[in-house]
């Protein structure tokens, strides 16, 4: 690849500001300066440099964020700001992107990625990854719901969900709080969900994803890469850091 990639690619800011750094004459490669962006190198068996730091190249990045409201999950919009924008630069170099989506009003777990084939495990109809979401909702919650939410309920343009799993966390005539797993991901699917038993959902953060649940710590709006820990916990390969 391009030693200008591999640069943008291990931190070392956008293919603009890695252009000047190769001019100022601070990458070698195998021991040699070199400055022309496109110098071809290969990450198995190449060494580069940075004013004498390794510059070690990695193609994947998979990050965890705790997406605020407010904010879409799309790679670019006009007219509002996207969990692309909330990265660092170094970051967006590798240009990742949110596995699925959240709506804009809905907080919580977001994974971004440039791994295609992590993106498209996770989100295959086929695979039935669990998603777990906490809710605040109208009102109480009626007493069928459960069982409801078991068999599967029809939406308002007549598809009838598959089971889904319902926590009631605390029920109370003004709010209630539950947690509600799904294994698919219709438009606006637990909104619609609670609608079809007459209740408004008025809150919506998603807590877990697979086997990966959020980092409570994590503030509204701030991310970190995955731990290799976490990784396998997504069925990733058990090779991703190397």
């Amino acid at each position: 690849m391009r030693i200008d990639k591999w640069l943008s690619n291990t931190g070392f800011g956008s293919r603009k500001e890695v252009k000047q750094l190769l001019k100022s004459g601070a990458v070698t490669l195998n021991g040699e300066v070199v400055k022309d962006a496109k110098t071809q190198a290969n990450p198995d068996i190449d060494n580069v440099l940075v004013h004498g730091e390794e510059a070690v190249y990695k193609e994947f990045i998979y990050l965890m964020m705790n997406k605020p409201q407010g904010v879409i999950s799309a790679t670019e919009d006009s007219r509002h700001e996207t969990v692309i924008d909330l990265l660092y630069m170094e970051d967006q170099n590798f240009e990742p992107f949110p596995v699925g989506r959240l709506d804009i009003d809905t907080e919580g777990l977001l994974i971004l990625t440039n791994d295609g084939q992590l993106s498209h495990s996770l989100l295959s109809p086929k695979k039935h990854v669990p998603k777990t979401y906490y809710a605040k909702i109208n009102g109480s919650i009626p007493d069928d719901a459960l069982e409801n939410f078991k068999e599967g309920v029809i939406l308002d343009d007549g598809y009838k969900t598959k089971p889904a799993f319902l926590k009631i966390l605390t029920n109370d005539n003004d709010e209630s709080e539950i947690e509600l797993t799904i294994t698919e991901g219709k438009f606006h699917q637990v909104k619609r969900m609670f609608e079809a038993i007459g209740r408004k959902v008025i809150f919506l953060k998603r807590i877990q994803m697979g086997q990966l649940k959020l980092d409570e710590t994590l503030e509204l709006g701030m991310y970190r890469e995955l731990r290799e820990e976490e990784l396998s916990l997504l069925s990733l390969k058990e090779d991703v850091f190397e």
